[in-house]
């Protein structure tokens, strides 16, 4: 821990901001619930929507947000002295987590039980899965009576599915290694089979009947009806869907004192929530940059898609920024920064020797900065140096962490982005247990001062970089 204060005086607040981020990730079973949240919080302040299709009509003080593919936002807000060319201060998160997904057939039964095949997506811990009441979440494509396809979200919460483990008596080395087939083993269970609706349905269709129940039929027809009673449609005109399972048990404070949070996603809707908050906070009173947050679907599997940090759309939106002009574009890169928001692993306290002794974060310790030489993470010493300062000067507590030499060390969008972008970059998160399991674990305290210290980047940053001497001199930098 490099910098602490006295929380005393900070109670309420840091408690309705850890009771605000567990509100956000209840109401954001997935990406799609994550982004339509964002949205609602910026809509209420005054942010106007973007399509990216039209030209736009960018004037500064002007509060904007665009999406892509419903799960991925970027938003910015450009200062009242904002000119093309400033720099940007940009804020990056994800919104996706490791869950099981509905495959695109996934109708399936076995010895009297209707099953629900499901594909794992991103390197979740798949046996924290068994034995969860699972719900459904997630985009649904409708067509209308016009023939039009619309997108709606829908969120079955209440337990319909469940993954049951065997029991010991039918395997008495569970407890040395639960081992299970992902493809045979790791399926929801739905219900018991019976007369399903519409399984005998023998009446004569016509072509444009058949395909339209092309997409049903591959599915479990009891599930289809609830979707479809539950977006107000015929299960018929359900015409594709991405829907994510997720754990049906809320996000809650625990601790002997309340110091910890309890819920699932928390990487990384914790820092997506933050980010959302900081900006939703930030002023342009006085600014001349421009305040950006990009959260972005897919950093789970890699981030290579059309709506995942490895896209162009970073550049796109920089670009348009600054009027499409590429010498004000140049300028505003070479002025901007951003930190990339990700989880970090907090030291536990089973297994201590699986961290570096040096860094050990600890959860409610503050935000923690990450480093890797061999650039799994992009921060660079002048720009840890940078945040350093920024931390301090606002007494924001901060950590920092390195992984052991005979670890593996993972990595996010921050890399990502900095190289497609030549935009520097420092990435960061808060620490928390059980990452990527159904239900993770962090500290209470630490959503409040992320949202302070990624506030803080939004208004003071730029005017605090611009006191340091410039970074390709033969000078001392100095702050």
């Amino acid at each position: 821990l490099l910098y602490t204060i006295k929380f005393e005086d900070m109670a309420g607040a840091i408690r309705e901001a850890a009771c605000d981020l567990i509100g956000y990730i209840n109401r954001s079973p997935s990406p799609y619930h994550a982004v339509a949240e964002a949205v609602k919080v910026l809509k209420s302040c005054g942010y106007k929507r973007l399509e990216e299709r039209d030209q736009w009509d960018l004037v500064p003080g002007g509060q904007y947000y665009l999406t892509r593919n419903a799960s991925t936002l970027i938003a910015f807000a450009l200062g009242d002295e904002f000119v093309a060319g400033n720099g940007c201060q940009i804020i990056g998160a994800h919104t996706d987590s490791p869950c099981l997904r509905v495959k695109q057939r996934s109708k399936h039964s076995s010895v009297g039980y209707n099953l629900v095949k499901s594909e794992c997506y991103g390197g979740g811990i798949w046996a924290t899965w068994f034995d969860r009441d699972l719900k459904l979440a997630g985009k649904v494509i409708v067509r209308g009576e016009n023939g039009m396809l619309t997108s709606r979200l829908a969120h079955i919460d209440r337990p319909i599915l469940h993954i049951p483990t065997l029991a010991i008596h039918l395997d008495r080395t569970v407890n040395e290694a639960f081992k299970f087939n992902k493809e045979e083993q790791l399926i929801p269970v739905l219900g018991l089979v019976d007369n399903e609706l519409g399984a005998a349905d023998d009446k004569k269709l016509s072509a444009a009947e058949k395909q339209q129940q092309e997409f049903p039929k591959h599915h479990n027809s009891k599930l289809m009806n609830l979707l479809a009673d539950h977006l107000g449609c015929k299960p018929d005109n359900i015409a594709g869907f991405d829907l994510c399972l997720a754990d049906c048990m809320p996000g809650s404070l625990a601790g002997l004192d309340s110091e910890f949070i309890m819920a699932p996603r928390q990487d990384n809707l914790v820092n997506a929530w933050a980010g959302v908050s900081a900006l939703s906070k930030h002023t342009t009173a006085g600014s001349s940059s421009a305040a950006v947050l990009c959260l972005y679907d897919h950093e789970e599997v890699g981030s290579q898609s059309a709506h995942g940090a490895g896209t162009e759309l970073t550049n796109l939106v920089v670009s348009r920024i600054c009027n499409d002009d590429p010498a004000k574009l140049t300028s505003c890169v070479a002025k901007s920064f951003l930190l990339s928001a990700d989880q970090v692993h907090a030291v536990h306290p089973n297994y201590v020797s699986k961290h570096e002794a040096n860094f050990q974060p600890m959860m409610n310790g503050g935000v923690t900065m990450k480093h890797n030489s061999n650039q799994r993470y992009a921060t660079t010493a002048m720009g840890a140096a940078l945040v350093r300062e920024l931390a301090r000067s606002n007494e924001i507590p901060l950590q920092e962490v390195m992984v052991r030499n005979d670890s593996p060390c993972g990595s996010t969008i921050g890399p990502i982005i900095s190289a497609k972008t030549a935009i520097r970059t420092v990435d960061l998160g808060c620490p928390q247990l059980s990452m990527h399991s159904i239900r993770e674990m962090s500290g209470a305290n630490d959503p409040y001062h992320a949202v302070a210290l990624y506030k803080a980047f939004y208004e003071q940053f730029a005017a605090m970089e611009a006191k340091a001497m410039d970074e390709n001199c033969d000078d001392e930098i100095f702050i």
